[in-house]
């Protein structure tokens, strides 16, 4: 079993607003998961946010927190609902509702990886799949709620930045004649999960570095933004994604020359966005 469920990063003084978060960059492939998978320790990685976590890991930095994934994607996901259960995949379950999420094999407990790769050879109990969320899902979600209180009780309103990675060919299905190719796919779920006025910023923010930015287009938000995006109440959720291959080699899952300079411009939006809600940059009241 992975050895934790998450790890946080707390700045010396929190004097932002906003907490960033990586759900899918967990990297803990534990021989035990290995010995039950049919994939290799390269293929097992395809459908991991790889190096999200560095990224974003300097929030501390600018007085904002970070909370990051122990476990990987393969393992559990994140960014599911808790009763996101496949039955294809765990044993006892019944299918309730049509979710093409589940139906796709991205259900909480993924039945597969990029490119609909199995990564079991059979099934697996549901005692099995109850630990995994109990462990891992549960902590981690406990988690960021309580770290979003802590900020919304200090400042009256919070941000959650839910940070992601696309594949490159993600985007070639909405590219339309004449348009640029987005760097960043920022998700407010069409505005139910953030306000405007909050998504306006983030995309200025990335704007400033040098990104283009879409919003909502392929990737509109799953979960953890309909989850967690609660604007009427002050609590704000984005999810980003971020173009895998600006920063890293998609085949190698290695960083690629481009990393530093990648990784010193994500730096600069950071900073941006930790400003808000500190004063300098007010969020406009709901």
């Amino acid at each position: 079993m992975p050895v934790a469920a998450f790890d946080v990063l707390l700045p010396t003084a929190q004097t932002s607003c906003v907490v960033f978060a990586s759900p899918h960059s967990g990297r803990d492939y534990t021989w035990s998961f290995m010995r039950k998978t049919v994939l290799n320790e390269h293929a097992i990685r395809s459908s991991e946010d790889a190096f999200v976590d560095q990224l974003f890991e300097c929030a501390p930095q600018f007085g904002a927190t970070f909370l990051k994934a122990g476990a990987p994607r393969a393992f559990v996901d994140l960014n599911r609902a808790r009763d996101e259960l496949d039955p294809a995949l765990i044993e006892g379950v019944r299918r309730i509702r049509h979710n093409p999420r589940v139906a796709s094999g991205l259900g909480v407990i993924p039945r597969v990886v990029a490119n609909g790769r199995a990564i079991y050879r059979g099934k697996m109990s549901l005692n099995e799949a109850q630990e995994r969320i109990a462990d891992y899902w549960e902590p981690y979600h406990d988690k960021l709620q309580t770290l979003l209180d802590l900020a919304h009780n200090r400042h009256g309103q919070t941000v959650l930045i839910d940070c992601h990675s696309m594949p490159h060919e993600a985007m070639d299905g909405v590219m339309r004649a004449g348009m640029r190719r987005p760097d960043v796919v920022l998700g407010d779920r069409f505005g139910a999960a953030a306000s405007g006025d909050v998504v306006d910023r983030i995309e200025a923010a990335f704007a400033s570095a040098g990104f283009i930015v879409t919003r909502n287009a392929p990737f509109a938000g799953a979960y953890i933004t309909q989850a967690y995006g609660k604007p009427s109440k002050g609590q704000h959720a984005v999810q980003v994604e971020i173009d895998r291959s600006l920063y890293m080699n998609e085949k190698l899952i290695r960083p690629n020359g481009d990393f530093e300079a990648v990784q010193s411009a994500l730096r600069e939006v950071v900073k941006e966005v930790a400003l808000i809600g500190q004063g300098r940059i007010p969020l406009a009241a709901e």
